[in-house]
């Protein structure tokens, strides 16, 4: 298949209600609005194609960005391509489940992660943080340096409250992941998410929603599900 093609048959799973849905949180035309499932067919039909995912990605067409992630080959990409990839990713649903998920099945992931984490800028960061999420939610604990995560718990107590509202979201969910997924860090997190209490996001035109990692993390102990890891990153 080639990238014709395959545009065209997004194109046909595209439906106005979905496209309104990801309107809603920031995608902007070109877009289609697929659901993520319904483009599963298409990529029994591909699997890995690195080049590709990139001429997808290159397109700025939403659901084929999105895609494009799905058959990207990780192990293929460069840090050089991620930036590339981070540099277009224009809303946190590109920079957070596309990029950060693709660059969370590297060898590379943390030393990029740690990268945009420090670069100040919010998608970068929100990337960041987000990969780390990926990391800790599928990778076994002994892959982390236990140092290195505490202190990252700690750059979260003192700066989420007067850090860029998407990047808000990421760090408010890492929390959580070292909470639940990371068993070395447990009882950090639970005593890191009770100094930060209720994070404020604004959200545009939209009433601010409010973040309680504490009570999220109470709900995953309570379920049994610490120490809960995912088989795969990508869908």
């Amino acid at each position: 298949m080639n990238v014709e093609t395959v545009m065209q048959e997004l194109e046909a799973l595209g439906k106005e209600r979905t496209k309104k849905i990801y309107g809603s949180n920031g995608a902007h035309e070109p877009l289609f609005g697929v659901a993520t499932g319904d483009m599963k067919p298409i990529v029994k039909k591909i699997k890995k194609n690195q080049p590709l995912a990139e001429q997808l990605y290159s397109t700025g067409n939403y659901d084929a960005m999105y895609f494009a992630g799905i058959i990207a080959d990780p192990q293929a990409m460069t840090e050089v391509d991620f930036e590339r990839w981070i540099d277009a990713a224009y809303f946190y649903m590109l920079s957070d489940y596309v990029v950060a998920v693709t660059l969370a099945e590297t060898d590379i992931a943390q030393e990029v992660a740690d990268k945009w984490i420090a670069s100040g800028e919010e998608l970068r960061m929100s990337a960041g943080w987000s990969c780390y999420c990926w990391l800790l939610g599928n990778r076994p604990d002994a892959e982390f340096s236990e140092s290195k995560i505490a202190n990252m718990l700690e750059i979260v107590e003192n700066t989420i409250h007067d850090s860029p509202e998407r990047t808000k979201y990421a760090m408010n969910n890492f929390i959580y992941t070292v909470g639940v997924s990371y068993l070395p860090l447990h009882d950090k997190a639970v005593e890191t998410a009770k100094a930060v209490g209720p994070v404020e996001v604004k959200r545009d035109k939209k009433k601010s929603s409010f973040l309680l990692a504490s009570e999220n993390i109470q709900k995953a102990v309570d379920k049994g599900q610490l120490g809960f890891k995912r088989k795969h990153v990508r869908c």
